[in-house]
């Protein structure tokens, strides 16, 4: 079962989410605040994507994803954002995607397996690589 983490500041848009990801088979793990320990949240629940709310300017989630791409550069973060814009700014900010605000369901589910099997390839990949 693949495993999305979902940080979002409205627990509203966390519930729905978090409802919408579980009828698609995902696990699901949502905060409403990237606190000290969301470095060991991902270290411990191992998530196939991480998504960000790209809140207002973007500032806090920005760095946040450059923490998460120090740590694991090959962990998809996903920026969410009602920000007419995030097309323009997702990828020079270093997120492999974006969300726009309000969600079509089946854009979400569209980006979400458009980065989960590139993370279980590369999976498979290294596992095969260590047997060698």
């Amino acid at each position: 079962m693949e495993t999305v983490i979902i940080q979002d500041t409205d627990q509203s848009i966390l519930d729905i989410l978090t409802i919408a990801l579980q009828m698609e088979n995902y696990q699901v793990y949502s905060v409403q605040d990237c606190d000290s320990n969301f470095m060991d949240m991902i270290e411990e629940l191992k998530p196939h994507v991480i998504m960000l709310d790209y809140r207002l300017d973007g500032k806090i989630c920005i760095q946040i994803c450059h923490q998460v791409k120090a740590v694991y550069p090959h962990l998809p973060v996903i920026a969410m954002s009602c920000n007419s814009n995030i097309n323009d700014e997702y990828d020079r900010h270093g997120f492999d995607d974006y969300i726009p605000k309000p969600f079509d369901l089946d854009n979400l589910y569209a980006v979400l397996r458009k980065h989960i099997p590139k993370q279980e390839a590369k999976a498979i990949t290294e596992k095969v690589s260590d047997k060698l």
